[in-house]
């Protein structure tokens, strides 16, 4: 059974590209080049760790924020200043929830040991 400092240390390495995206979001201005730089660290981030099934979830997580974040923002609860996707929602939000439900697949697994 793993410690639990080392699960904490473990889900917080696996947060690491999401806090990076994050931190990128008011660097750069420009949401075609900023998705570009998701897309690189998320293949980077692919690269270093690869567990089963990851691909499968980041698919669902990509597809299912479109459509969830499409929802909600028609219901004009939320607004996005970018709107570079479908006019309603930067790019690169669905990149960044995707690798998110990658990262929670794995914090799941890792609580699980």
């Amino acid at each position: 059974m793993m410690k639990l400092k080392n699960k904490i240390l473990q889900i917080f390495l696996n947060a690491i590209p999401i806090i990076l995206m994050v931190a990128l979001i008011p660097v750069f201005r420009n949401d075609y080049v900023l998705t570009g730089a998701y897309l690189v660290i998320i293949a980077v981030s692919f690269t270093m760790r690869y567990e089963q099934r990851d691909f499968l979830f980041f698919i669902f997580g990509f597809i299912a924020m479109i459509i969830s974040e499409y929802l909600f923002v028609s219901t004009g609860v939320e607004t996005f200043v970018r709107n570079t996707l479908f006019g309603l929602m930067p790019l690169w939000l669905p990149f960044l929830w995707a690798y998110a439900f990658v990262a929670m697949k794995r914090a799941i697994i890792i609580l699980g040991k």
